[in-house]
C-alpha cells in the first residue's frame, strides 16, 4: 500500500479540515496535517485509502467475536451499557465491521441492537430508524467525512441517547512520529480533546465524557 508517499507543497494548498472546514498546516512531515481551530489531525485528500483498498486492510483484522481478548477490549463500552441502557432499549452498532463483538455480547444478554456498516453491511434502511443508544468502536478516526457523519449520528438518537465511541486520543505527550495509531492507513483523522469538546458544541450534545479511550457524546434534547 502507498498510502503514505511524499507530497508537495501544492499538494496541501487550500486544504481545509475535513471536520470543521477551517484552516489546517503541515503537522507531521507530509503524512498529517493540523487544523488550527478544532486541532483534528488528518491525512490530505490525496492520502485517504480508495474504498478496496479500505476494504482490503479492514479485511485483514483478526476480529473473532469468540476471542476473549477481544471482548475485553471492547469492555469500556459494554460495560457502560450494561450500567446505563435497558436490555429493551435500541441500540445500534455503527461500523459493525467483519467481526461485530460488541452486538455479540449485548445480544446474547438480550439486549436489542443493530449492524450497521458502510463497507460490509451497508443497509441504509437502519439510518431512518431512532436510536436510545449508538455503539462507535474504533470507527470515528476512519471517517472521510465527519462533518457529514457526526450530524447523522446526532440525528439517528432519541432525546436522552447517548453516542459511546471509542479510539486513541492524541496529547502532545506522545510521540506522534513513532506512535503507532497514526500508522495505520486506515485511520485518516486523529482527534484530542479539543477535537471533541468542539464536537460537542457544534452538534448540540448535551454532554460529554472522555475516559481514556471511552468517549460518551449525550443528547439531552427533548
Amino acid at each position: 500500500m502507498t498510502f503514505l508517499h511524499s507530497f508537495t507543497a501544492s499538494d496541501f494548498a487550500d486544504e481545509v479540515c475535513p471536520l470543521c472546514q477551517n484552516v489546517s498546516h503541515r503537522f507531521h512531515l507530509d503524512q498529517f496535517l493540523l487544523c488550527s481551530t478544532c486541532a483534528a489531525i488528518f491525512r490530505p485528500k490525496s492520502s485517504l485509502p480508495s474504498l478496496a483498498n479500505e476494504k482490503a486492510r479492514y479485511e485483514e483484522h483478526n476480529n473473532d467475536v469468540h476471542d476473549e481478548g477481544y471482548q475485553q477490549f471492547v469492555s469500556p463500552i459494554t460495560e457502560r451499557i450494561f450500567a446505563e441502557r435497558a436490555p429493551e432499549e435500541h441500540g445500534l452498532d455503527f461500523g459493525s465491521g467483519t467481526g461485530p463483538v460488541i452486538s455479540k455480547i449485548l445480544l446474547e444478554a438480550g439486549y436489542q441492537i443493530e449492524q450497521y456498516d458502510p463497507i460490509f453491511k451497508p443497509d441504509g434502511f437502519l439510518l431512518k430508524s431512532k436510536y436510545d443508544y449508538i455503539v462507535c468502536c474504533e470507527v470515528i478516526e476512519h471517517f472521510h467525512q465527519p462533518a457529514e457523519v457526526f450530524p447523522v449520528l446526532y440525528s439517528l438518537l432519541k432525546p436522552g441517547g447517548s453516542l459511546y465511541c471509542m479510539t486513541l486520543l492524541y496529547h502532545d505527550g506522545i510521540d506522534f512520529a513513532n506512535w503507532h495509531y497514526q500508522r495505520d492507513p486506515t485511520h485518516v483523522i486523529i482527534y484530542r480533546e479539543k477535537t471533541l469538546k468542539w464536537i460537542k458544541s457544534q452538534y448540540d450534545f448535551s454532554s460529554l465524557e472522555i475516559d481514556d479511550r471511552l468517549i460518551v457524546f449525550q443528547n439531552g434534547n427533548s
